[in-house]
């Protein structure tokens, strides 16, 4: 994957600084607080640790949180301009947790675009039996979680590869949660205490490949239709939870060479970040640095009828965590099936 930080320009965010991965040319990559005036400090240097990783450093939240505070008011210390640096993926997870259909107005979009050519409703009522389904299902059901694999990870300005086998390559733009505190069996109550921060993640999918075909009974087939390498564009930043009032007011945006296609409130989630979280624990144990995707928004490719394509620049933005942009480049190797 390629990477650029000064191919797409710094956006700010909310609060006094978050958390980065960062690199200069000739270095290594290296955890660093960033301001929101695009200065960059060293924490490998500035915490006196040089085997110092952003995994580790959530390992430590609680503990560190503090000493980053006060870091980020030190004028003393060794700021480099950002502008000089490559921003990686802010995290590499150890677990990736994510959400399908948590956005009510999505699901009713799909719902009411994919009903039979002989349904009798019309449209208002199609819509208004669906909202009522979503309704009932975030009183009284559970979240729908599957599991995806790290190395689908890249990092926020890289370029997306675009596989030969996937006909329907679609845009999935995502408030993540990073956790810190290892979570497991916590009550809803409980769950905001285990989250470090929160950054962008754009989950791509190859809506061909979704559902098996040759095994109906089976369903969904995640791992082909989402965990092609580099397929979930992260960050830039990890904002600390503390910057951020309230995760269930924020705007998810994604323009698509610069026309907006998704443009919703996570006030639409069916299953908030807090039920998310508690609901996976019941099950497994979330580690730091662990990422809890929490489901996209109304306006992916498959509702407009236009689907990813070489050479299209996705910009993706969630309110104070900054902005992430991409560029897809078809894959060239033959597809082998």
């Amino acid at each position: 994957m390629t990477s650029a930080a000064t191919s797409a320009p710094f956006t700010p965010f909310s609060g006094p600084f978050a958390i980065g991965t960062l690199s200069a040319p000739g270095e290594t990559r290296f955890p660093s607080l960033v301001t929101p005036d695009g200065r960059a400090l060293d924490l490998r240097t500035a915490l006196d640790e040089p085997a110092l990783t952003t995994l580790t450093l959530l390992e430590r939240w609680d503990e560190e949180l503090p000493r980053l505070h006060t870091l980020a008011g030190d004028p003393a210390r060794d700021w480099r301009p950002l502008t000089e640096m490559t921003v990686h993926a802010p995290v590499e997870p150890r677990q990736i947790f994510q959400s399908g259909a948590n956005y009510r107005q999505h699901v009713i979009d799909l719902a009411v675009a994919h009903r039979a050519p002989d349904d009798p409703r019309t449209v208002e009522e199609a819509r208004a039996e669906v909202a009522a389904v979503m309704d009932k299902r975030a009183a009284e059901d559970l979240p729908y979680v599957f599991i995806g694999l790290p190395t689908t990870i890249s990092g926020p300005y890289d370029d997306v590869v675009l596989p030969a086998c996937a006909q329907k390559p679609d845009w999935e733009l995502e408030l993540a949660a990073v956790i810190s505190r290892p979570a497991y069996r916590v009550t809803v109550d409980e769950a905001l205490d285990h989250v470090a921060g929160y950054t962008i993640a754009n989950d791509l999918t190859d809506r061909a490949t979704v559902f098996r075909r040759d095994m109906p009974p089976i369903g969904t087939d995640w791992l082909r239709s989402k965990n092609a390498p580099g397929f979930t564009p992260l960050g830039p930043w990890i904002v600390p939870a503390d910057s951020i009032t309230d995760p269930s007011d924020l705007q998810v945006t994604l323009k698509l060479n610069g026309e907006t296609m998704q443009d919703e409130s996570t006030k639409d989630m069916i299953f908030d970040v807090a039920r998310l979280i508690s609901y996976i624990s019941q099950t497994a144990r979330l580690l730091p640095g662990d990422l809890v995707l929490t489901g996209s928004p109304a306006g992916n490719g498959i509702h407009w009828g236009r689907l990813l394509r070489d050479g299209d620049v996705m910009d993706g933005s969630v309110t104070g965590l900054g902005a992430q942009r991409t560029r897809c480049v078809a894959e060239e190797a033959r597809c082998a099936r």
